[in-house]
């Protein structure tokens, strides 16, 4: 072990689980779930990776047809449930410790991927640009407003998917709350214009956030329980005005739930939206706190050496690399990720990358 690198392999509590690093695997969608349903190519790649503190699978889909990518996984099924089973048995049998990231995609959702179901949305506003369907790249289309009956039924199908999570064997799961799908857009004043209790003040716009963090710990205990918020990401249209308050009053409001863990991302893909919101969550948020995108190895050890942060998750590292812990601990170089296949269907770019063993 390095000595950059040795406060990553502290263990560490997280709910009821004992981590025995710092080192997680943020969730990642990689569409390999044919049909949105889970199979063996997917348990054998997390399962590669089970040496992580905490595998985070990928964005998993509550409710039927409200699918962003195509062959993104769901949870709303029975045979999803038994489907998903491979991956925590093999997880499992690895050492490792698994959560499910439960989501809906909102407005980000397309009707093309969805047999013409149209997109839902806090208010009637469309993404910017195109995305992916199967008849081509197309723009995005205006969703239609959720009313107040329909907030409600998604609320239950989180609740509903958290306790088939934990009944396909998950440890846990992670509420999506970031990066411009539905409980963002709730939360983002770019995207939710309501005028009703769902809009308005920070405390309205989070509301339904709040309703669906009582509904899942209500179903399998709030230790069993993460969330992901991105404060800062202008990824499908997002904006906020004052993200440094946005970020202040949800990690506030959130200490009442004692959650396993905040997982909070840091940054902005494109870079148009700045602030340091760790250290405001760090400062209100009196849970784990656990931290994303774009660290590296000794970055990542000092902000934990530092109580910058409790544990830091990894995206495109464990993507290249399923030793990534092993090799952070050697200080070894690491596999570069080839974008080319991060959503194609099969094995090559998914489970052929090396070990340090070859």
């Amino acid at each position: 072990m390095t000595a950059a690198t040795d406060a990553l392999f502290e263990p560490v509590k997280l709910g009821d689980l004992t981590l025995p690093n710092r080192i997680n695997m943020a969730p990642l969608t990689r569409c390999r779930a044919l049909g949105h349903l889970p199979n063996a190519l997917m348990a054998e790649y997390y399962a590669q990776r089970a040496s992580a503190g905490l595998v985070i699978a990928e964005c998993t889909a509550v409710c039927p047809d409200t699918s962003a990518f195509g062959n993104d996984p769901g949870i709303y099924a029975a045979e999803q449930v038994e489907a998903w089973k491979l991956t925590t048995d093999a997880v499992h049998q690895a050492g490792g410790r698994i959560f499910l990231q439960i989501w809906h995609g909102g407005r980000a959702s397309h009707p093309l991927l969805n047999g013409g179901k149209p997109a839902v949305a806090p208010s009637a506003i469309a993404i910017d640009g195109e995305t992916h369907t199967p008849e081509g790249k197309q723009p995005y289309t205006v969703p239609e407003v959720l009313d107040k009956a329909e907030i409600a039924a998604i609320v239950q199908a989180f609740r509903q998917g958290a306790a088939n999570a934990i009944a396909a064997g998950f440890d846990g799961v992670e509420v999506h709350g970031a990066n411009g799908y539905l409980i963002d857009q709730f939360l983002r004043e770019s995207a939710n214009q309501r005028d009703d209790e769902y809009g308005g003040s920070l405390e309205n716009r989070a509301r339904f956030l709040m309703e669906v963090l009582e509904a899942v710990s209500a179903e399998i205990g709030s230790h069993r329980v993460g969330l992901r918020l991105s404060p800062l990401n202008s990824f499908n249209s997002m904006r906020e005005g004052d993200p440094e308050a946005w970020t202040r009053y949800l990690a506030s409001a959130l200490n009442r739930f004692d959650l396993a863990y905040l997982h909070l991302m840091r940054a902005d893909f494109f870079g148009q939206q700045q602030g340091d919101v760790v250290t405001i969550a760090r400062e209100h948020y009196q849970g784990h706190l656990m931290v994303n995108m774009g660290y590296s190895g000794e970055e990542a050890a000092t902000a934990i050496r530092d109580r910058r942060a409790d544990s830091v998750a990894f995206g495109t590292g464990f993507l290249a690399n399923p030793d990534l812990p092993e090799r952070l601990k050697a200080g070894a170089e690491l596999n570069a990720p080839d974008p080319d296949t991060f959503y194609t269907p099969d094995a090559k770019g998914y489970t052929d990358y090396p070990s340090m063993g070859g």
